[in-house]
């Protein structure tokens, strides 16, 4: 199934290294979720080709890379991460040649390119899963329990709902800890550690300048599989070590991809990295991953969870400032993705608190993703009908049909469980696609449709509605990712708190102070100098500044 380039053809150059050494420590990274960015060809799917035409919009936009979510051939089972060819494009998306041509046109616009990397799990259409030998020994089978091997192995949960083992006809069982059609690798196996280098290896020689290494606190599990003697297990993911997740067999596995990255960037004189998609219970070991000889990135799911509250974001940053501090890497801040609730919804449905949301998270020292979408201010779509519904999630534990199950409780749930205030907590309301233009879906995402509906009231909000409208979201993101690459001490550099009424956050970055008011209500304190922007309007009068609720402020001291 492993595609050829057209005309192949040199690797396209990366662009320069930045603003200093590690491009990556202060990057604002923007998450491309292929089939919902850009449809070019009016199938009412986005492809490889839409998302090239829209570049220029990215660069615009004032970003410095571009992660694109998996577009190799699938089934689909799970929106393109149970892969059955980690080398192919998948038809729905393109060709390899268009792969090839988006990251040339991404390098000519300075913008670099990361793709996902899926190692925990692949489709069970993958030669490896379809070979009756090769299954048994490069994925987890392991004899079931009672009289006759009836019951599954141990209690695991899916994280999508439902048990984690799935009984085959030779009367044994697999382990899938998301979707049937998604079984685990057995990472005890050489030849798998063999083969996703390998991978790596044909990506990079490509051009991409690194991966997102989804469920990279996933591959090891505990020996012999113990029991966890817990119910609704998705909802203790990124709470505790489990026996499935953020063993610390892992962290061999990220150094000798570290070995590779490093090498292959000193030999082709560029800077390529792994980002790692990892749920920790604490701050300390969310660093881990990111310690010099492992991966350069680890997302921050805690600041992404913390609530609306001064004290509560506070003590977030600090923990996590602190320990990647303690290993010498760069903090990385998100607020939205393709698993989880948008965040102008998740913070309790106020455009107010995902702009000032978004102004604190940029001001902050470290990198910055942003989920396509955010800025433009979507929110949620929590009203799609069932028989639109595409998360596998859905479909297990009941949810088809509104029974209640595993993860109805996902305040801080992963990889799959949205967190509170979407649609059951699942993952359709984040992945509608985008709104371009026009008043009327599909709002110039492509010639055709789209593949889910997108809402009647969102003529407004499409990117040709805000641009050049100085109080739309669209602008304010422009306005601070453009004053984010002008002012040197934003980024990857020092940060001190500074005093503050209570509900307030304020703290200084090398020539600006970032203020951030979490009450519903407007606040004074001492003007700290010339307001540079804002999410909500502000005023100085009298050397008094008046911070409107839900809102921040950055000012130049």
């Amino acid at each position: 199934m492993t595609q050829e380039l057209t005309s192949p053809s040199p690797a396209p150059q990366a662009p320069g290294t930045g603003r200093g050494p590690g491009w990556w420590r202060d990057a604002v990274i923007y998450q491309v979720y292929v089939r919902s960015f850009a449809d070019s060809d009016g199938d009412g799917i986005g492809d490889l080709r839409g998302a090239r035409e829209r570049l220029p919009y990215l660069k615009d936009l004032g970003v410095d890379a571009v992660w694109l979510t998996p577009f190799y051939a699938s089934p689909q089972a799970d929106g393109g991460y149970d892969v059955a060819d980690y080398r192919a494009v998948d038809p729905l998306f393109g060709t390899l040649q268009d792969a090839d041509d988006l990251i040339r046109t991404a390098h000519d616009l300075d913008l670099r390119v990361i793709v996902d990397i899926v190692p925990n799990h692949t489709s069970d259409r993958h030669p490896w899963f379809q070979d009756p030998e090769l299954s048994r020994q490069r994925y987890l089978f392991r004899p079931g329990k009672g009289e006759s091997g009836e019951l599954p192995p141990n209690d695991w949960e899916s994280v999508f709902g439902g048990p984690a083992w799935t009984r085959t006809d030779r009367g044994d069982w697999y382990l899938h800890l998301f979707a049937p059609e998604q079984p685990d690798l057995n990472w005890d196996n050489p030849e798998v550690h063999t083969e996703f280098e390998a991978i790596m290896r044909f990506w990079l020689d490509l051009g991409v300048d690194g991966f997102r290494v989804d469920v990279a606190h996933g591959m090891i599990k505990a020996p012999g599989l113990p029991d966890i003697g817990h119910g609704a297990q998705a909802q203790l993911i990124g709470a505790q070590v489990l026996p499935f997740f953020d063993q610390d067999g892992v962290h061999a596995i990220h150094r000798a991809w570290r070995r590779l990255l490093d090498g292959y960037g000193d030999a082709h004189g560029r800077q390529v990295i792994g980002v790692a998609e990892a749920w920790a219970p604490t701050a300390e070991r969310l660093a881990l991953y990111v310690r010099p000889d492992e991966l350069h990135q680890a997302f921050n799911f805690q600041f992404l969870n913390a609530p609306w509250q001064s004290d509560a974001l506070r003590s977030v940053i600090d923990a996590s400032l602190a320990a990647t501090a303690s290993v010498g890497a760069p903090t990385t801040w998100v607020l939205s993705n393709h698993d989880v609730v948008r965040h102008t919804t998740r913070l309790g449905g106020s455009l107010a608190r995902a702009r000032a949301a978004t102004l604190l998270m940029l001001a902050l020292p470290g990198s910055a993703y942003l989920y396509q979408g955010e800025e433009l201010g979507l929110p949620e779509v929590t009203d799609l009908p069932d028989e639109v519904r595409q998360d596998p999630a859905f479909f297990r534990g009941g949810r088809a049909t509104g029974a209640a199950g595993p993860g109805t409780d996902t305040e801080s749930a992963p990889d799959g469980v949205a967190a509170a205030g979407g649609q059951d907590g699942f993952r359709d309301g984040c992945r509608v696609p985008l709104p371009w233009s026009g008043e009327l879906p599909p709002y110039g995402f492509g010639p055709g449709g789209s593949w889910l509906p997108q809402p009647a009231d969102w003529g407004g909000l499409t990117v040709a509605a805000q641009t050049g409208d100085a109080a739309s979201t669209l602008e304010l993101y422009r306005a601070a990712l453009d004053l984010r690459r002008r002012l040197p001490g934003l980024g990857d550099g020092p940060m001190t708190w500074a005093p503050a009424p209570d509900g307030v956050l304020a703290f200084t970055r090398p020539g600006l102070l970032c203020t951030v008011n979490t009450l519903g209500h407007d606040v004074g304190l001492p003007a700290p100098g010339t307001p540079l922007l804002s999410s909500a309007p502000v005023t100085v009068d009298d050397a008094t500044g008046r911070l409107p609720g839900d809102s921040c402020t950055w000012w130049a001291i």
